[in-house]
């Protein structure tokens, strides 16, 4: 073998360690992240998940907004991701515990009765106005002493939730997206897509309940949200019980 010869063979050899050293370092931090992920959302490969679904509260029928529709899309696409499997329910039909594997549930109190025994056991220091009359309170949040009233189109809130109950390594979370409006759920499962490595980051396994705005929705749909806080704390301190009401007295004439 010539000299030429053997530095060609030497190179083509070294050219394909580099590319398989590179293969297996990409795969490897893929994976990494790939496990990050799934315990973030307790979605082990193959494992079981549950999607509840909320029902639009503007109907009579049954039927869901097109804009939860695409949140529950975008969960699935995670959801799929982890390499895991979904059954949808309706929100009237999930009638079950939680902690036995991951759920997702989609919509305020209004619209979804799952939401209501979940913000009643997990979120006592939260209460939404579901009032259907109009008026200025309609759709508002209190959390602790807080009021956020929504502006529809202009400025709307949405609670984003990932709660474990017990101290179990294996009990599966539940993510609650609880919007004032349709629009403000897909804008909440949007913004976890984006930001699940940062939160996992800075919560890892443990429970959070966050306030998010959406700006100008009318404009900019979904896409454009601001964090207010973090009000894990607040939404999870029971919420005084109201004063009695005066008694009233009658004096003797």
């Amino acid at each position: 073998m010539t000299d030429d010869v053997r530095n060609i063979v030497l190179a083509v050899l070294a050219v394909g360690i580099s590319a398989a050293l590179g293969w297996i370092a990409r795969t490897s931090v893929w994976k990494r992240k790939l496990r990050r992920k799934q315990a973030f959302f307790g979605l082990p490969e193959n494992s079981e998940s549950l999607l509840v679904v909320n029902r639009d509260s503007a109907t009579a029928e049954p039927a869901v907004h097109r804009f939860d529709v695409f949140a529950l899309l975008e969960l699935s696409a995670l959801i799929k991701d982890c390499g895991a499997h979904v059954q949808v329910v309706t929100q009237d039909a999930a009638h079950q515990g939680f902690g036995e594997r991951t759920e997702f549930c989609v919509g305020g109190p209004g619209s979804n009765r799952r939401m209501v025994a979940h913000m009643a056991a997990m979120l006592p220091g939260v209460r939404v106005n579901v009032d259907p009359e109009p008026g200025p309170d309609r759709g508002a949040f209190q959390i602790g002493p807080e009021r956020y009233r929504m502006d529809p189109g202009v400025a709307e809130y949405v609670l984003l939730a990932r709660l474990t109950a017990g101290e179990r390594h294996e009990t599966r979370p539940v993510f609650l997206f609880c919007g004032q409006r349709a629009i403000t759920n897909q804008a909440a499962t949007r913004y976890l897509a984006r930001h699940h490595e940062r939160l996992a980051r800075k919560h890892g396994s443990n429970s959070f309940v966050l306030l998010l705005k959406v700006i100008n929705s009318q404009a900019y749909g979904p896409d454009v949200v601001e964090l207010v806080g973090d009000v894990t704390k607040a939404a999870q301190t029971p919420l005084p019980a109201p004063a009695p009401a005066p008694r009233k007295t009658h004096r003797a004439e």
